[in-house]
């Protein structure tokens, strides 16, 4: 009795013949979803990466240069620039967030292109994305109870990297590519939001709280 012939291309998009091409290293593409959502947060993060590295460079030049993100005594961008945590590694943050996102940006144009990595390039994404998100809520933790003060264009960059870490996150989950039990990756499948919507809801709540009379004077 004749079998069918099995078109290995097909498999390598089944879950079973996903599962051995990934033993075998071989590489992997994403849906167009993941693709736009890497572009678009990488995207922010480079625009807010630019407009604090430019406004820093001017700060440098004019001490009493005041950028536009500084509103009043709590959105005070100028107050986080000039302290000793906007340039943690001897250089100034967004820098690295230029090229960081950059790379993010690149890395979603090419799944747009068609293009597939292999399982280190994700695991790597992952884990870029992960201590990025890590660096991001030191940097919160150190405007709000350190620094007190808020860069909206810092926060648009906390909220890019939270997204562009679950994003990828949720990818390597649902393709094997990153490990975990099974009832896990399959809740966090079927419930993709609430990671993302408790993470966000905890940032708002701690800036509301830490600056609670600011706001209740604005009433």
């Amino acid at each position: 009795m004749s079998h069918p012939a099995v078109d290995p291309a097909r498999t390598e998009d089944t879950p079973r013949g996903g599962a051995r091409s990934r033993a075998a290293g071989g590489p992997l593409g994403a849906g167009r979803a993941l693709a736009w959502a890497l572009v678009v947060t990488g995207a922010l993060g480079v625009l807010a990466s630019f407009v604090i590295t430019v406004d820093r460079f001017r700060l440098l030049e004019d001490p009493g240069f005041r950028p536009s993100c500084s509103v009043n005594s709590v959105l005070s961008c100028t107050d986080v620039m000039s302290s000793p945590q906007a340039s943690v590694f001897g250089f100034a943050n967004p820098l690295l967030g230029l090229a960081g996102y950059a790379g993010v940006v690149f890395i979603g144009s090419g799944l747009l292109a068609g293009a597939r990595y292999r399982r280190w390039y994700w695991i790597g994404l992952n884990l870029g994305t992960l201590l990025g998100s890590a660096f991001c809520m030191w940097l919160m933790a150190q405007a709000l109870y350190s620094i007190g003060a808020l860069c909206l264009w810092c926060v648009l960059t906390w909220v890019a990297t939270i997204a562009m870490f679950w994003c990828t996150t949720l990818h390597n989950l649902r393709h094997g590519v990153v490990p975990a039990p099974r009832r896990l990756v399959a809740a966090l499948l079927e419930f993709p939001w609430v990671v993302p919507v408790v993470w966000y809801f905890v940032v708002v709540l701690l800036i509301a709280t830490r600056f609670r009379a600011f706001w209740q004077s604005l009433l």
